[in-house]
């Protein structure tokens, strides 16, 4: 890898996984951006999920960037199932949800 090649991976990295931030770089920007990223990728997810979004209210935002902390996105789809499944493992997940979400048994 190159030296720009690795210095731009590092870059991703601290704005959407909490990578070392790489030098050179201003921390409050840097931090102002990943936040940005992380209200986005938040909302997508709201989108995806609106009666869990509308039933936590002030809350989602918060237990979303709990969850999504250390995981990089893969999908927008990938991201609200597994945010369903934490909010149900730490019994955070509203009550119409779980009956939506429940496994079908066979």
């Amino acid at each position: 890898m190159t030296g720009l090649v690795a210095r731009q991976a590092a870059l991703v990295r601290a704005l959407v996984a909490a990578g070392e931030l790489p030098e050179g770089f201003d921390r409050h920007a840097i931090d102002t951006g990943s936040k940005a990223l992380l209200r986005k990728r938040s909302g997508e997810v709201g989108g995806h999920l609106p009666h869990v979004r509308a039933a936590l209210g002030d809350r989602f935002f918060a237990l979303f960037a709990a969850w999504a902390e250390d995981r990089p996105k893969v999908s927008t789809r990938a991201d609200a199932a597994a945010f369903t499944a934490y909010l149900e493992s730490i019994s955070e997940l509203p009550e119409r949800s779980r009956r939506l979400f429940r496994p079908r048994r066979i």
